[in-house]
C-alpha cells in the first residue's frame, strides 16, 4: 500500500504549522522598532510594545509605560519576554519601552553607567533614553512612566531617576548600584565589589545639587541577592539610604521576613511606602523569576529561580 496520501497529509500539516501557527506565536510579543525619537547622542536603539486595543479608559494603568533597561550581554526584548514583563503588559494593558545597548558602544553590551559623558544630565546615553521615553509618551498618549533596570541597567536606572525625577512615577533597581557610584572603570569595579566610596549623605547631596528645588522623588523598589558576587549587596543598602534621605522617609524600616527573602519598607510622613528593599537569601546576580506562578518568568542566564518573581511583585506594588 502506498504511503503517498499519508506523506501528503503530513506535508500539508507541516505547511499549516509553518504559515499559520508560527506567525501567531511570533506575534505574541509584537515589539516594534522606535526609530524617530530625536537626538540620539548615546547611539542606542529601541523597541516598544504598544498598548493593547481592548482598553478600559477609566483605568489609569492603561496610560502607563514601563521602561526596561537590560544588563550586560543581554537582549532587552528577550529579557522582557523571559522575565514575565511582556506577558504582564499584554494582560494588564500597559506599554513597554526597551532601549538597547550595542557591542559597538560597550564590548559587553553594558550601558555605560560609569561614564560621566553617558550619565550626566542631558548627555550621552541618558539623553537618548530620555528622548526615547518622551517620544513613546507622545506616540502612545502615555501619562505615567516607570523604570526597571537590571545590573548595569539598574545602575543606569539609578542615574535616570536622579537626573529626571519628574519623568518617572516609580522605579526599580535590581542587582544595581546607586548614582553616582563611579565615573571611570576602575571606580566602577571597586563600587561593584565593595559599594560606593561616598556616604549616603553625599549621594543624596549630589542628587539635590542637580535639582535644588525638588520636593518629591519617585518611590523605589530595590532588589539584591545576599550571595551576589558581581554587585555587592552593600550597593542596595546604600541606594536605600540615599533614597531615604531624598524622600525624607523614616530612618527605620518595617521588616517582613519570609521563607527565602525579606522585605524592608520605609514610609514617608504620610505613611506611604516610598522605598522597599527585597533581599533574596542564597541568591546570586540576576533577576528573580518564579516559573511556578503565572507570568513569573523562566530560568535563564541572569534570570534565577526564587520563591517570588521580581517583575510580578513590582507590577503588583505599582498597582498596574
Amino acid at each position: 500500500m502506498s504511503n503517498k496520501p499519508y506523506s501528503l497529509i503530513k506535508s500539508v500539516l507541516l505547511l499549516w504549522w509553518i504559515f499559520l501557527i508560527q506567525p501567531i506565536q511570533a506575534n505574541e510579543t509584537p515589539y516594534l522598532p522606535l526609530t524617530d525619537f530625536g537626538d540620539n547622542p548615546g547611539a542606542l536603539t529601541s523597541f516598544y510594545l504598544p498598548l493593547t486595543e481592548d482598553l478600559d479608559t477609566s483605568d489609569s494603568a492603561n496610560s502607563s509605560l514601563i521602561v526596561l533597561l537590560h544588563g550586560c550581554i543581554q537582549d532587552g526584548v528577550e529579557l522582557a519576554n523571559k522575565s514575565g514583563l511582556t506577558a504582564l503588559a499584554l494582560e494588564h494593558h500597559f506599554a513597554v519601552l526597551v532601549p538597547q545597548q550595542s557591542y559597538d558602544n560597550n564590548v559587553k553590551r553594558c550601558f555605560n553607567w560609569f561614564a560621566s559623558q553617558d550619565t550626566q544630565l542631558d548627555s550621552g546615553e541618558i539623553l537618548s533614553i530620555k528622548n526615547m521615553i518622551l517620544a513613546t509618551q507622545a506616540k502612545l498618549g502615555i501619562k505615567h512612566v516607570y523604570v526597571i533596570g537590571l545590573s548595569a541597567g539598574g545602575a543606569m536606572a539609578s542615574a535616570a531617576l536622579v537626573n529626571y525625577p519628574d519623568l518617572f512615577q516609580r522605579g526599580a533597581v535590581i542587582a544595581g548600584l546607586p548614582y553616582p557610584c563611579a565615573d571611570n572603570l576602575i571606580k566602577a569595579i571597586s563600587c561593584m565589589k565593595r559599594g560606593p566610596a561616598q556616604s549616603a549623605e553625599e549621594l543624596a547631596q549630589f542628587a539635590q545639587a542637580i535639582h535644588p528645588q525638588q520636593k518629591s522623588w519617585p518611590s523605589l523598589s530595590i532588589w539584591t541577592g545576599d550571595s551576589d558576587t558581581v554587585v555587592d549587596a552593600n550597593n542596595a543598602q546604600m541606594l536605600a539610604s540615599q533614597w531615604q534621605i531624598l524622600t525624607q522617609s523614616g530612618a527605620k524600616p518595617e521588616v517582613n521576613t519570609q521563607s527565602g527573602y525579606s522585605i524592608s519598607r520605609w514610609k514617608d510622613p504620610q505613611n506611604n511606602t516610598v522605598i522597599e528593599l527585597v533581599t533574596l537569601k542564597n541568591f546570586g546576580h540576576g533577576i528573580a523569576v518564579n516559573p511556578d506562578i503565572k507570568n513569573g518568568g523562566v530560568e535563564s542566564d541572569f534570570l534565577l529561580k526564587a520563591p517570588i518573581s521580581s517583575v510580578t511583585e513590582i507590577i503588583k506594588l505599582w498597582g498596574l
